[in-house]
């Protein structure tokens, strides 16, 4: 009996294990290659979830340049001064990776939706636009707990 349990226990293990290696393999191959420079990115909208008053606010963006050409990032705009986008200044070279940094004012209470739009050389979509979502809470000091009881 506690060879069975085994061989069942090693089966499992071994068919996730060959799984998962398959699954890494093909979203892999879902990047297609673009005549001129490309830019994919590997998620376009942020979700923070819910985070406190005054968090920190950084995120990023991470994106692979599926040209042929060399990406070059011309601008990225918040949709509000709370959006505070950052670029790489030089061009990503073709199957290299980059970050777009997002920091977003934490000093607010409330649910939040705000856009940051990236312009590029990219071929056929030299305008795209992420975003992020986040839900701030602010957490009552103890004094004001104390006053309430």
């Amino acid at each position: 009996m506690k060879k069975i349990i085994l061989f069942a226990m090693l089966a499992v293990v071994g068919i996730t294990v060959s799984n998962a290696q398959t699954t890494k393999k093909a979203a892999t191959a879902k990047v297609a290659k673009v005549q001129g420079a490309g830019m994919v990115f590997e998620n376009e909208t942020i979700d923070y979830g819910t985070i406190a008053h005054n968090a920190d606010g950084n995120r990023q963006f991470v994106f692979v340049n599926n040209g042929t050409k060399p990406l070059i990032i011309t601008n990225a705009q918040g949709s509000c001064g709370c959006t505070v986008p950052t670029t790489p200044k030089e061009p990503i070279a073709p199957g290299a990776k980059g970050v777009i940094g997002v920091k977003y004012a934490t000093d607010r209470v409330g649910a939040f939706t705000k856009t940051v739009t990236v312009t590029s050389n990219a071929e056929g979509q030299p305008t795209k636009t992420l975003t992020i979502k986040v839900l701030f809470y602010q957490i009552l000091q103890k004094a004001n707990l104390k006053k309430q009881h």
